[in-house]
């Protein structure tokens, strides 16, 4: 009876291995040996998704070239293939796999990780009736962790829904990009934009939120206004008080109106002390980490992206310092409390601060084993590493180890202290309010000097004069002339917690509900890619860690705009709570594919016409030629020396003719580096234009490694040297 537990990838089939007795290394797998497994067992893996999708043209040659008249492309049954370059590992799995007689899924342990694994499994013809199937699933990649759970597996069926909807997920996907993508890119073509615009569940209507920001920010115009401010003189003491409760005036008659009601004028004035109150106040340290709001935290202090997060994280996780990352859930339970109370002493002292950590039983507010379901919240496993360890992880992961770290002791802290007082001043019939707060105990924030969720100071003092209540004091008002600020640009990090706190924009009380509970759009997993795709496809712009939107994003939310399913929550939110159904076994997969296609059936109808009516999408499409026509005049480096007809262009690796697809083909071209010298666009342009260039300093010698100087001249179409004068 032979077993053969799957792993995702070469990095955590060893992490298993190493937490076993003894092994042999094989050709892409390894033969394992321990008590607490069958004695006949093997660990493989894949490279991630071993088995994607197949393109369209899988299905039919035709759908190799985009075309309209394909459009809608539904597949009666939709293919699986095996990438060329995963082959060789694929046979090896499915070999192992059709000759076993139990499989042990050990995959990461989630939604993903369940597709990957029964992927693998249905196209290596390895889903059969006479095999068992089981599932191990855990948090850590500790050695203690691993043991654990192979001696506590669950059932393969268990994990079968989780699977369903995640490939239903996949397909649904794969029906909007495939001809949404195609779609919009025709159409746009036809209209004389160039470019291929890449449709998504997800990417859509998180690039709209970033646009749909950035026209508040460029169609914000500042609206001025008056703020009544009160300067509280006490003996030798002055303090700053604004009006109670906070009015702000839009003119200065609106604000004389309310002065004469109050019986109050600009100037110094009688007044007197109408309450004072002081009450010990304390707030308690910030929740645990999810992947998200580790993302936004990071991003926050460091500018670090979410995907840089992510990598970090992960590599922390295989480090067997951190446990499991893609998580949504801020919460813990006793079990892991409890591990990490038998090992605060050693985790105290990996930080240089002195704090007490008195708070040892179990608070709701971080452990409640309710509230996890698949997996808890990002913490330190019980490995410790040494100072030297730490020293050896990258500069970030150092950081966010820190960060963890640091976040996670806090819960074990005292509470931060302060006395907060409150005085109200009164002139005529007008309040105003002061607010002082004086630290009586740092508690947690000696662990976290700054608090993550404010780290503005308050622009009003610490501490405030001693006063009596009927108090005699002398006031001095002024009006303050201010303006309204426009919205702040998104963040990566705000833009993460947009993507998950989505549900906070939409006005159907169900909607809202539904996107709680799936926790916005996108999953843990994958809102960090999404990011990195937009980026990628240069629909995003980051600068000065601030998101925006590009010229051919802009193009491309306009146009989806006419279509508000693809851009807002809503349709996330409908989609989310249907695939959750299916997860629960309460939908069937095919029910929800096919509202899909009636979704991609309704957009290849009716954009068309949306696009070609729309007087605003014609004046963004004109406003994209005058750029596309701009950014070639500047990628255009010169005319062609050998056809005289194209132009000379940058081709990533090379310069190259823009007529290389003409049916009289040009292939000319120019290299990026020559004999060591990096040929810049600015030396090919000289070249180009003069046919030869200034003497330019930097060439090696393949031969003696020797630097010199030369000329650069076109002969015949052909770079060479001149050594001449």
């Amino acid at each position: 009876m032979s077993t053969v537990i799957l792993a995702e990838k070469p990095s955590q089939a060893r992490a298993y291995v190493d937490a076993l007795q003894q092994n042999t290394k094989q050709s892409g797998y390894y033969e394992v040996s321990d008590p607490i497994l069958p004695s006949d067992t093997t660990i493989t893996f894949g490279f991630g998704h071993l088995v994607e999708l197949a393109p369209p043209d899988d299905y039919d040659a035709k759908f190799k070239h985009w075309s309209l008249d394909n459009l809608p492309i539904f597949p009666e049954k939709y293919h699986f293939v095996v990438g060329a370059d995963k082959q060789k590992q694929f046979k090896i799995v499915k070999k192992l796999l059709q000759a076993a007689d139990t499989i042990i899924i050990a995959t990461d342990s989630d939604r993903e990780g369940s597709n990957i694994a029964w992927s693998i499994i249905k196209q290596a013809g390895a889903y059969t009736k006479n095999k068992t199937y089981q599932r191990l699933w855990i948090n850590s990649l500790e050695k203690a962790a691993i043991r654990e759970g192979f001696q506590h597996l669950r059932t393969g069926a268990s994990d079968l829904p989780a699977y369903y909807e995640a490939q239903t997920r996949q397909i649904s996907d794969w029906l909007v990009g495939m001809n949404a993508s195609p779609l919009y890119t025709l159409l746009l073509r036809q209209a004389g934009v160039h470019g291929v615009y890449s449709i998504g569940r997800v990417q859509t209507p998180t690039l709209y939120m970033v646009y749909e920001r950035d026209l508040a920010i460029k169609n914000f115009h500042p609206t001025p206004y008056l703020e009544l401010q009160a300067q509280v003189q006490v003996e030798q003491q002055t303090f700053q008080a604004k009006l109670e409760p906070y009015q702000r005036f839009d003119d200065q008659k609106q604000l004389n109106t309310y002065m004469t009601t109050k019986n109050v004028q600009i100037g110094l004035q009688d007044g007197f002390i109408a309450g004072v109150d002081t009450t010990a106040k304390q707030t308690t340290s910030p929740r645990l980490f999810s992947l998200s709001s580790l993302q936004s935290a990071m991003n926050k202090q460091a500018h670090v992206s979410a995907s840089e997060t992510l990598k970090a994280v992960q590599a922390l996780y295989e480090a067997k310092l951190l446990t499991y990352p893609r998580t949504d859930c801020q919460y813990i339970t006793d079990q892991e409390f409890d591990y990490l109370l038998d090992n605060l002493t050693a985790y105290q002292a990996l930080i240089p601060e002195e704090v007490v950590l008195d708070h040892l039983t179990a608070n709701k507010r971080y452990i409640n084993g309710a509230k996890v379901q698949e997996h808890h919240a990002i913490i330190m496993t019980k490995t410790i590493p040494t100072p030297a360890q730490l020293q050896k992880l990258t500069p970030l992961a150092q950081q966010i180890y820190d960060l963890v770290l640091r976040t996670t002791l806090a819960m074990f802290a005292q509470p931060y202290e302060y006395q907060e007082t409150v005085i109200i001043t009164q002139v005529g019939q007008a309040l105003f309010k002061a607010t002082g707060k004086v630290p009586t105990n740092p508690g947690w924030q000696v662990l976290l000097k700054q608090p993550l969720k404010e780290k503005k100071e308050s622009k009003e003092p610490a501490v405030l004069p001693k006063v009596t209540q009927g108090q005699r004091v002398q006031v001095k008002l002024a009006a303050t002339k201010k303006l309204t600020k426009a919205p702040i640009p998104f963040t990566e990090g705000t833009l993460i917690t947009a993507m998950k706190t989505a549900g906070k924009t939409l006005e159907d009380a169900d909607e809202q509900a539904i996107l709680k509970e799936a926790e916005g759009i996108g999953t843990e997993a994958t809102r960090a890619n999404i990011l990195e795709v937009l980026k990628k496809r240069q629909y995003l712009v980051t600068a000065k860690n601030q998101l925006h939107v590009s010229a051919s994003g802009q193009t491309l939310c306009q146009a989806v705009s006419l279509q508000p399913l693809l851009t807002s929550p809503t349709m996330t939110a409908k989609w989310e709570t249907a695939l959750k159904q299916i997860g629960q076994q309460q939908r069937k997969p095919n029910n929800f594919l096919g509202q899909i296609q009636k979704f991609v059936q309704k957009l290849v109808d009716e954009v068309p016409d949306q696009l070609g009516q729309s007087t605003t999408m014609q004046q963004q499409i004109n406003l994209q030629k005058e750029a596309e026509a701009k950014q070639q005049a500047v990628a255009n480096l010169g005319q062609c020396p050998v056809c005289q007809q194209g132009q000379i262009v940058d081709k990533g690796k090379f310069y190259g003719c823009t007529n290389y697809k003409a049916e009289q083909s040009c292939q000319f071209t120019l290299p990026k580096k020559w004999s060591s010298k990096a040929l810049t666009p600015t030396i090919v342009k000289t070249l180009l234009m003069k046919g030869t260039t200034t003497k330019l300093k930097g060439f090696k010698s393949k031969k003696t490694g020797k630097s010199f100087q030369a000329k650069l001249q076109l002969k015949n179409g052909q770079l060479a040297f001149d050594f001449g004068k």
